[in-house]
């Protein structure tokens, strides 16, 4: 089948708009003709590395460290996206539509277009790029001081990926080409995963979820799907994770203390908490009976110290359990709290080329950091907030459906094979299970007196990619 053609139609039938609107051309032209002049500090020639996925080329964040009083002082720059695109233009009002880049696996249908998100707005290598950074200063027991928020221009001097970064930073295996060659960039990608590893000892200890998560990856060849491959997290994701959470944070705390609104990102206190505690006690743990995140992730710590086996499934039945992440509107000194990072104050900031929100707080902080007048207003921020959360939901179906026919195109030549799968959803539309090597969901047909988290072993019995069907049955 033509797995692009029924991703751009997914798309359509979610609600988004693949193409860009009339008028995008002549806008990018003019941002060519016309490229920013701030007045930023320059720290070109600082050692600043980015770390993404392998074949990621819309990049919005790099990262540098040194030590310094009190404990290592990181500087997180993000992409100045807003210093391209305009409010009310063309592509902002495409973008503030879409509100995020949706990744179907075979086609990523970007917010902005890719001329400006994997061009003149990324923070690509070797090119001059206008940011905002945020600084702090991470002590040895994971507190964040000194926090700080300018514009700088800056010039990534090494594009890397997770995926061979994180194997050296966990001694698996030898250095990438761009780290061997570089004294400097091996000393600085240790000190970075340093202060990682102490904001994120310290955010454990607050009570903050720790999931290894894993996450199917398509493998084609000549055009077709053949397999997916299991991508898993490594200290490089960990390092760029952390250091993302911590400027959030800041990026949260500054608004908050100039008296602006913002939009902030949460996670709800979990409603099913005590499927949770159930799913808990069946692995012979005892959890509070009103929500402690704390507590539950002592119990995960713990299962994936003693229990590797069961680890997986228990912790991917949890974040099912914990529901999506939601965006809201907040006033200045609100803290709505997000429960899986155990933080009050959090937005998100750190990806203006793939997410409006991100857009919408870059440009909130740039009216703060200009002691101007905030560029929307309340019922403005509102609505965002309500849009964003509506189209990440849409994204999400979207590319589960992706993900379902993808993997039911690598799983065709498998009818009747045996696997061990758990318990993902028990809605009216049926019964979810989850296998887990190779990672894919479809439905338990016939499924009688199970719940999310069940442990179950399923036949394959149909694997249709054109309608994305994984149908199991109990073997």
């Amino acid at each position: 089948m033509n797995l692009l053609a029924a991703a751009r139609q997914e798309m359509i039938d979610h609600g988004f708009d693949p193409d860009f609107p009339k008028g995008t051309g002549e806008q990018i032209a003019q941002i060519r003709a016309h490229p920013a002049r701030d007045g930023a500090r320059d720290l070109r020639q600082l050692p600043w590395s980015s770390i993404d996925n392998d074949t990621s080329r819309d990049l919005d964040q790099c990262e540098w460290a040194e030590r310094a009083a009190g404990g290592i002082r990181v500087r997180v720059a993000i992409a100045d996206v807003d210093c391209a695109v305009n409010p009310g233009t063309p592509i902002d009002r495409h973008a503030c539509q879409q509100t995020t880049t949706v990744y179907t696996g075979v086609k990523n249908f970007s917010m902005l277009p890719e001329e400006l998100s994997t061009g003149l707005t990324s923070l690509n290598e070797d090119q001059d790029r206008y940011s905002i950074v945020v600084e702090f200063v991470a002590a040895e027991d994971g507190t964040v001081t000194q926090p700080a928020i300018y514009r700088a221009l800056i010039r990534n001097h090494a594009q890397l990926a997770y995926n061979a970064t994180g194997a050296w930073l966990d001694g698996q295996a030898d250095p990438p080409a761009k780290i061997a060659r570089s004294p400097e960039l091996q000393a600085q990608l240790r000190l970075q995963n340093e202060a990682a590893s102490h904001l994120c000892e310290a955010r454990h200890k607050r009570g903050a979820l720790d999931f290894d998560r894993v996450e199917a990856e398509p493998v084609f060849s000549n055009g077709d799907v053949r397999d997916l491959k299991i991508r898993r997290r490594n200290s490089a994701t960990r390092l760029i994770e952390d250091f993302m959470i911590a400027a959030n944070e800041a990026m949260a705390q500054t608004l908050s203390r100039a008296g602006s609104s913002s939009i902030r990102r949460v996670v709800k206190t979990p409603e099913r908490w005590p499927r949770i505690v159930a799913l808990a006690a069946g692995h012979g743990a005892k959890l509070p009976a009103q929500p402690d995140a704390a507590a539950l992730n002592g119990f995960l710590k713990n299962l994936r110290e003693t229990d590797g086996d069961h680890y997986q499934d228990v912790s991917l039945a949890i974040i099912k359990l914990l529901g999506p992440g939601e965006y809201v509107f907040a006033r200045p000194n609100q803290q709505p709290g997000h429960f899986a990072l155990a933080v009050l104050d959090y937005t998100h900031s750190t990806a203006p080329n793939r997410r409006f929100s991100d857009l919408v707080t870059q440009r909130l902080i740039k009216a703060v950091l200009d002691g101007k007048a905030a560029p929307y207003t309340d019922s403005e921020l509102e609505a965002i907030a309500a849009n964003c959360t509506q189209k990440e939901d849409a994204a999400r179906k979207v590319e589960r459906k992706m993900a379902k026919r993808l993997a039911a195109a690598a799983l065709s030549h498998r009818i009747g094979e045996i696997f061990a799968g758990v318990i993902t959803g028990v809605t009216p539309k049926g019964t979810f299970v989850r296998i887990l090597n190779p990672p894919a969901e479809g439905i338990l047909l016939h499924a009688k007196g199970v719940d999310v988290g069940d442990r179950v072993q399923v036949k394959l019995i149909q694997a249709d990619p054109g309608r994305g069907y994984i149908d199991f049955v109990k073997s």
